[in-house]
């Protein structure tokens, strides 16, 4: 099967697994795993932040920095699009007790204003404080989208004003920043805490890491903790996000043009109504009145490819390095077959 659901259905290539296999390992818990030590201050070094806390998944990664920023009452500004609120199961309110005000942005990305127009009066006991602004770089449900770096400063220079902390849910920060030529230190200097994705584009099996000041970390380290993310000899899976670190950015690039090959493929067919503007590596497409996304995903599988739906008549293709050429022009026929 060809499966473009997501780009975490990768796995570990030969060089990927014998990186994991040779890895030197400790008790993380007690800090003494060498390899997750070295990743951790490398991901540390790249974006110019103090230090860095390895964990299983993304969503720990966000749930922690929320949980840094703020106290239970607080809120929370963050697009109504965001992963940190559609797809964390609950996890602002389950783990930090913070209400959520949501912005409409641009497929996702939401501008200074919007910011400044939606922060609470902290003298007015009537309204939660507002405490912490959440950015998703890339935009999932937005098609892959990518923030201005520019509109970013100025929402830095928003919460400076004000007082608000800023994080960035960086799932995918990679495609972005190989999209627009952008630097890890750019947004390293602009956000208080940063979550990065070493399973999605970067191919690794497990884990994200959590990038910030030295108390941050701190902190975040007793939250994992707190939150069942210790894990001990973890430095096999460590080496294979200092693999992906090291190997496996620059080739998001392939990715990212796969999808715009696919993308106006797409964009031709009858039954679609519109393509979302594809940026990266992710494809969004709404189908017309007249298909459903359950046909059309019924017909793929019939035709060896696995994909998903983002919603009613959405559907959603993810490039990723486990594709080949051969693939994407396989996935192209599936679809361009469906009536």
């Amino acid at each position: 099967m060809i499966d473009v659901r997501s780009d975490t259905v990768t796995r570990p290539g030969p060089a990927m697994l014998e990186a994991m296999q040779s890895a030197e390992v400790g008790d993380d818990v007690l800090g003494e795993d060498p390899t997750v030590n070295a990743l951790q201050s490398e991901a540390a070094t790249l974006f110019g932040k103090e230090a860095a806390l390895f964990c299983p998944s993304g969503t720990m990664t966000n749930q922690i920095a929320i949980k840094l920023h703020t106290q239970p009452g607080d809120e929370v500004l963050c697009d109504q699009l965001s992963h940190v609120y559609l797809y964390e199961g609950g996890g602002i309110a389950f783990h930090s007790g913070a209400s959520v005000r949501l912005l409409a942005g641009d497929r996702g990305r939401f501008t200074a204003s919007q910011v400044r127009a939606n922060v609470n009066s902290a003298s007015d006991a009537h309204y939660p404080r507002t405490r912490l602004v959440t950015i998703e770089n890339t935009v999932n449900k937005g098609g892959g989208a990518c923030w201005s770096l520019d509109e970013v400063r100025r929402i830095r220079g928003a919460c400076d004003e004000l007082g608000l902390a800023l994080h960035l849910d960086g799932a995918r920060l990679f495609n972005a920043l190989v999209a627009r030529g952008e630097s890890p230190r750019d947004y390293g200097a602009l956000f208080d805490t940063i979550s990065i994705c070493l399973s999605k584009g970067l191919g690794a099996p497990v884990g994200s890491l959590l990038l910030g000041s030295r108390e941050h970390i701190a902190r975040a380290h007793r939250l994992r903790k707190v939150f069942g993310g210790g894990m001990r000899q973890a430095g096999f899976l460590a080496a294979a996000g200092r693999y992906a670190l090291a190997h496996n950015v620059a080739r998001l690039a392939t990715d990212h043009a796969r999808a715009a090959a696919v993308g106006s493929a797409v964009a031709r067919l009858p039954f679609v109504a519109e393509v979302l503007p594809v940026e990266t590596n992710i494809v969004i497409f709404r189908l017309g009145e007249a298909s459903e996304e359950q046909a059309l995903l019924a017909h793929l599988r019939s035709h060896g490819v696995l994909a998903a739906t983002m919603g009613r008549r959405l559907v959603r293709f993810v490039m990723h390095l486990d594709l080949a050429e051969d693939d994407v022009g396989a996935l192209i026929g599936a679809v361009s077959s469906f009536h």
